[in-house]
C-alpha cells in the first residue's frame, strides 16, 4: 500500500495541520510506503514572496521531522524538486472538464470571499491530481476539506484510463472523523486564511495570550453548562489532553463551578506539554540544517525514481512516446 500526502508552506503550521494531516500521515508510516512532500508549487497560488516561500518550506521540513516523520520509513521531498509533476499536470489538464473545476469548493469559497482568482488557484485540483497519480498512490490521508480534491483526482484518472488504457492507480481518501475539522480560535475551521490558528511551534507568551483570549459566553462559573461538549476550549482540550482529563474538565463545566479562565489555562498547559518533545527535537534539527537538506535531497531522488516510471507509462499510453 502506497500512501501519499502533501502540505503547503504557506505559513506557520498549526493544530489543524497537525491533527488533520500530519499526525495521521506519521501514523501511516507503519502501514505502507509513505510518500510525503512539501507543496511549494501549490503555495504559488496565494504566496508571492520568494524569501517567505523559502523560509516557510524549511519551516515545514523542520516541523514535520520534529513531529515524528522518519526519513528512514518515508520518502520526504520538496515538490519543486520533482518537476515531472508539472508535465503530468498538463497531460491531465487536457482531459479535465472546466465544469469539474468550477464546482471545486476551494475555488468557489475564495472567489466568493473576493480573493482574486488566478489560473493556478482554479487549476489547483489538477496539480493535486498529478501529485497523487505520479506515485501510484493507494491512500491519500487528507482533511475533510480536501476530500473533494481526491474525488476530482479519481475522476481525472478514470477519464485518462478510459481514453488511453489503464495507466493510473485510482486512489482512496482517508479521513479520521474525530479530527477531520479542528476548530480555530473563533469556532470556524482552523485555517491560516481565517487568522484563527494555534501554531504547533511558536513563542510561549504569544501562544498563551491567544488561548487565554478565546471568547466564551457570559454565563458565570457557577452556572451549569449542559452544552459543555460544544465549548471551544473543551473541543481543543480533547485533542491535546489525555481522554480522561478532557472528560473530567467537560463534566466539571457541565455541572457548574468551573471558570472559563481555569479551563483555558488547562488548555494551554496541556497544549504546551503535548508538543514539548517535538519542540526539543525541532531545536536540534534547526541547529543541523545540512542534515535537513540532505533528507530532502535524498527524498527527491527516491521520489523521482518512481515518478519517472509512472510518467513514462503515461507518455507511452497517450502517444507522446
Amino acid at each position: 500500500m502506497r500512501i501519499l500526502s502533501g502540505i503547503q508552506p504557506s505559513g506557520a503550521l498549526h493544530l489543524g495541520n497537525y491533527f488533520g494531516m500530519m499526525r495521521p500521515a506519521i501514523e501511516l508510516q507503519e502501514k505502507g510506503e509513505a510518500f510525503y512532500f512539501i507543496a511549494n508549487y501549490h503555495s504559488m497560488t496565494s504566496l508571492f514572496d520568494a524569501a517567505e516561500r523559502r523560509k516557510n518550506t524549511l519551516d515545514v521540513a523542520l516541523d514535520f521531522l520534529a513531529c515524528g516523520l522518519d526519513p528512514k520509513r518515508s520518502v520526504f521531498w520538496r515538490q519543486s524538486d520533482v518537476p515531472e509533476v508539472c508535465e503530468l499536470t498538463w497531460m491531465l489538464g487536457t482531459l479535465t472538464p472546466m465544469g469539474l473545476l468550477e464546482r471545486c469548493h476551494s475555488f468557489k469559497d475564495k472567489s466568493a470571499k473576493g480573493i482574486p482568482v488566478n489560473h493556478g488557484l482554479f487549476a489547483y485540483p489538477v496539480l493535486m491530481a498529478a501529485d497523487i497519480l505520479l506515485f501510484d498512490s493507494n491512500i491519500v490521508p487528507v482533511g475533510r476539506d480536501q476530500k473533494q480534491h481526491v474525488e476530482v483526482t479519481r475522476d481525472i484518472a478514470i477519464k485518462f484510463n478510459e481514453a488511453y488504457g489503464h495507466t493510473f492507480v485510482i486512489p482512496e481518501p482517508q479521513i479520521k472523523d474525530e479530527t477531520a475539522a479542528v476548530p480555530g480560535l473563533d469556532g470556524q475551521k482552523m485555517s491560516k486564511s481565517y487568522g484563527n490558528t494555534i501554531e504547533i511551534f511558536g513563542d510561549e507568551k504569544a501562544l498563551r495570550k491567544k488561548i487565554m483570549g478565546i471568547v466564551m459566553d457570559s454565563r458565570t462559573p457557577a452556572e451549569p453548562k449542559p452544552d459543555a461538549e460544544k465549548n471551544l476550549a473543551v473541543q481543543l482540550l480533547r485533542l491535546v489532553a489525555p481522554a480522561d482529563v478532557a472528560a473530567d474538565f467537560e463534566n466539571r463545566l457541565r455541572a457548574g463551578g468551573l471558570g472559563y479562565g481555569d479551563l483555558k489555562k488547562a488548555l494551554f498547559e496541556h497544549y504546551w506539554n503535548h508538543f514539548a518533545a517535538a519542540r526539543a527535537r525541532r531545536a536540534e534539527l534547526a541547529a543541523n540544517l545540512d542534515h535537513v537538506e540532505s533528507v530532502l535531497r535524498d527524498g527527491a531522488s527516491r521520489a523521482r525514481t518512481v515518478a519517472a516510471k509512472v510518467l513514462k507509462r503515461a507518455r507511452q499510453a497517450s502517444g507522446l512516446e
